[in-house]
């Protein structure tokens, strides 16, 4: 028999931006083969983590998604669903509402951050009472005067990669200490649990480096660019309908429930999309082709591909819930496409 180290991981009930949690469950198994089909749900204390009263404190964690974790021995990343003690999802449980339960939905996210010393909290590469120099030479940049936590970023791209996700690229972005990395999922179920297990691996990451991660859409005020997380998305129709006329009314159901899509895509969002730095205002509602200045852009390849692809959505900010996000893209996608 073998032990090994199940780390069950679930967001918080704190406002307005959730929080991962974590704890480990150590078992014994003859021949464990990393299957969801063998864990059991769990429970913790949801008054510790405002879900739940002390009076009534036990919520319950669903094994929803499992991975290997690269910095364990027998160890595994297990995504939890968060339920009620009659087994219901509970109100901080964005997962459950998802309508995408075949897969029909791929979803590429952009998860851009700052990586803050924990010293002087401050971006890397800002100087104690002072900025480094203007914006321009970071974005992909290479060498050490404007190239700052490269071997925290590649180390962490590596545990992804270790882990299963389907991690596709980091480049570090427009402002000094801002990175970015792209995962992408066929299933919008799947891109959340990879978001954020990639999330929590940055974030026990920083453990060894004395950094921490900051997810606040615009933590450096002034002129330097704040923090998205862009959500590229598809379906069958999207990929397939060689339609400039169906992509057409796609966009334009996004205009009516911009104000829906914008209270789920992440809090203080409008102090970054202010019309500059690569934003739309977030009063406005465009879309554009090759237009990163639109809050969606439609990618130049889908348009060269005879209108076979994808759309990005650039509104929704680092912070926000890939779940949510997801769900809310899917909601006002969905009945389009099947009143076609």
């Amino acid at each position: 028999m073998a032990k090994i180290k199940l780390e069950y991981i679930w967001l918080d009930g704190y406002k307005p931006t959730q929080n991962l949690r974590s704890k480990t469950k150590v078992e014994e198994h003859e021949n464990f083969q990393g299957t969801l089909e063998e864990l059991k749900n769990w429970s913790f204390d949801g008054s510790s983590t405002r879900q739940a009263s002390g009076g009534a404190s036990d919520c319950v964690l669903k094994p929803v998604a499992i991975y290997p974790d690269p910095a364990r021995i027998n160890g595994y990343l297990v995504m939890n669903e968060v339920l009620n003690a009659d087994g219901t999802p509970h109100e901080s449980n964005a997962r459950a509402s998802i309508n995408d339960d075949n897969n029909d939905f791929w979803f590429g996210f952009e998860q851009e951050y700052f990586i803050m010393d924990r010293k002087t909290q401050l971006p890397l590469g800002f100087p104690v009472g002072g900025y480094p120099g203007p914006q321009g030479m970071y974005y992909c940049s290479v060498g050490g005067k404007n190239t700052h936590g490269r071997d925290f970023v590649e180390q962490h791209a590596d545990l992804c990669i270790d882990a299963g996700l389907n991690f596709e690229g980091i480049n570090q972005e427009v402002a000094s200490g801002q990175w970015e990395f792209q995962l992408f999922a066929k299933g919008a179920k799947i891109a959340g649990d990879e978001i954020w297990i990639a999330r929590y691996l940055l974030d026990r990451l920083t453990e060894q480096y004395g950094y921490y991660i900051e997810y606040h859409p615009k933590p450096v005020k002034g002129d330097w660019n704040g923090s998205g997380m862009h959500a590229n998305f598809s379906n069958t129709v999207l990929r397939t309908c060689g339609s400039k006329e169906i992509y057409m009314k796609v966009c334009e159901a996004f205009r009516p429930v911009t104000k829906e899509h914008i209270d789920i895509y992440g809090a203080y969002n409008d102090q970054r999309l202010t019309g500059l730095h690569e934003t739309a205002a977030i009063t406005d509602f465009s879309y554009g082709i090759s237009d990163r200045g639109a809050s969606i852009r439609i990618p130049i390849l889908t348009v060269d591909s005879g209108w076979k692809g994808y759309l990005e959505d650039r509104r929704p900010a680092s912070n926000g819930d890939p779940y949510k996000i997801a769900s809310r893209i899917i909601q006002t996608v969905k009945p389009v496409c099947d009143n076609l």
